[in-house]
């Protein structure tokens, strides 16, 4: 069976156990959660939870008919296409020795990121954008020596007309 990645978004109420039940609900029917990323909107009491799956299109289908189920899912959506902005956020902490740091600077300042804290030997770097170009500037740091990783999972909403 053919998968692809999905990105699905639900509203729901910002209630204890919500999250539980919306992750039980993918690991009981065997579907993998790749990313997962939650937290309140500006009405304090929903919260938005944007997960990123593989899966087929049937199977993603199922998903999303099984959590508009669930008692406190608001809204659900497949974010998957064109008309949404999807972004991810990553804090990385690289080796600076000195004969790497201008070129770390320089890979940092391509990449649209910036340098979050410095310290005799590391710089921790703040990026955001689509999982592919974090994986970019990943594979770019690589070679200096990556020290620690931590990546948000994706948020999405869908663009607003006009």
């Amino acid at each position: 069976m053919q998968t692809e990645k999905y990105t699905i978004t639900m509203l729901v109420e910002n209630e204890p156990g919500v999250t539980a039940r919306v992750t039980g609900l993918f690991a009981s029917r065997g579907y993998n959660i790749e990313t997962i990323c939650g937290a309140p909107t500006a009405n304090p009491e929903m919260s938005r939870i944007t997960i990123t799956t593989n899966a087929s299109p049937e199977q993603v289908e199922q998903i999303m008919k099984q959590v508009r189920r669930l008692v406190n899912v608001i809204k659900v959506r497949d974010m998957t296409g064109d008309d949404a902005v999807r972004r991810e956020m990553a804090m990385i902490c690289v080796k600076a020795q000195e004969p790497h740091r201008a070129e770390i600077q320089r890979i940092v300042e391509n990449f649209r990121a910036r340098v979050v804290d410095t310290g005799q030997s590391h710089y921790i770097i703040e990026a955001t954008g689509s999982m592919e170009k974090i994986g970019a500037l990943l594979r770019l740091l690589e070679p200096m020596g990556i020290k620690k990783v931590a990546r948000s999972g994706i948020l999405a909403l869908y663009r607003e007309p006009g």
